[in-house]
């Protein structure tokens, strides 16, 4: 079994850390591979670079081909302000991509689409009463979330068109050891808390960043793609990938103090965003994918800093 991974980033490579240790080969597609970061997250071997873009249907197809691709593992794109900041660019990227992606499933016979989405599909503009669970009205009115919701309905449509095995995952703010060039603003959050730890400097957030929301290590979030990769076709298509909790920022502090008691920050000017009032509701997930989450926001912060620990040798 091969799985071809659109995007070589901090969600990538955390499936891929899964599927390398269950002896799969993995493919990344990306038209900027940043071979160090591979390194340190995956080692030397196990994987192929592929250093091609979504956007470019021909190369999709070529490489699926070339590498005989059962399962893709969908998860390039622009992401967040990145998105707000040229709509019409992120329309290509993330909406032509997916389509790309779509077709070249169709024409190639793959058997299984695997699509990252988010709980940022959520139309949170209405009132939530309780764990947000997978039908919850759809559309926030913004690119990125938006855009997201485009990308799983044009899957779906193709999917249903088509016959091939679509699995959506919708997990809730990503952190781990990651580069975020895609534009995580909640992940770039995580990471600079730790680093300006790790360096005796005052960390920089911005005042956007401060809302209580929802985290899930990168791990977990592995994790639950490699089972989504591996199980057999559930009775449902969409999952949520939480750690259900809606944790305040000062929660988020409190997880980096407890591993730098000196840790000092500044909060710099920025939009400031509504706080997330319910968490997602996983238990479809654990139901059909036998997936739980495994770290706490705390436990996450330990095990992330000894990753960036040892990424720094």
């Amino acid at each position: 079994m091969t799985t071809l991974v659109t995007g070589a980033g901090l969600v990538g490579t955390a499936f891929g850390k899964e599927a390398l240790a269950r002896g799969e080969h993995v493919v990344f597609l990306d038209p900027e591979p940043r071979a160090d970061f591979l390194r340190k997250k995956l080692g030397d071997k196990g994987y192929t670079l592929a250093r091609k873009d979504v956007r470019d249907l021909p190369a999709l197809i070529d490489t699926i081909k070339a590498n005989k691709i059962d399962t893709v593992v969908h998860t390039a794109g622009l992401i967040g302000s990145r998105v707000e900041q040229s709509l019409s660019n992120a329309f290509d990227v993330n909406l032509g991509g997916t389509r790309n992606v779509a077709e070249a499933v169709r024409l190639t016979g793959v058997k299984r689409l695997v699509h990252i989405s988010t709980f940022g599909v959520y139309n949170r503009r209405l009132k939530t009463s309780g764990p947000v669970t997978e039908d919850f009205p759809r559309g926030i009115g913004r690119g990125y979330g938006n855009y997201k919701v485009a990308k799983e309905l044009i899957l779906e449509a193709y999917a249903n068109a088509h016959r091939f095995e679509l699995i959506v995952l919708r997990p809730a703010t990503v952190f781990g050891f990651g580069h975020f060039w895609s534009g995580s603003g909640g992940g770039m959050k995580m990471q600079e808390l730790l680093e300006a730890g790790l360096d005796g400097r005052t960390a920089k957030i911005d005042a956007s960043q401060t809302f209580a929301n929802e985290y899930i290590y990168a791990k977990d979030v592995g994790r639950a793609i490699d089972l989504a990769t591996t199980v057999e076709m559930p009775k449902q298509m969409f999952f949520n990938i939480g750690d259900g909790v809606v944790s305040p920022f000062e929660t988020v502090l409190e997880a980096v103090k407890a591993l730098f008691p000196s840790l000092s920050y500044e909060i710099e000017p920025g939009e400031v965003v509504k706080s997330k009032s319910d968490p997602l509701d996983i238990s479809a997930a654990k139901k059909y994918l036998g997936w739980e989450p495994k770290f706490t926001v705390k436990s996450g912060f330990a095990d992330y800093l000894a990753e960036l620990k040892a990424s720094r040798g």
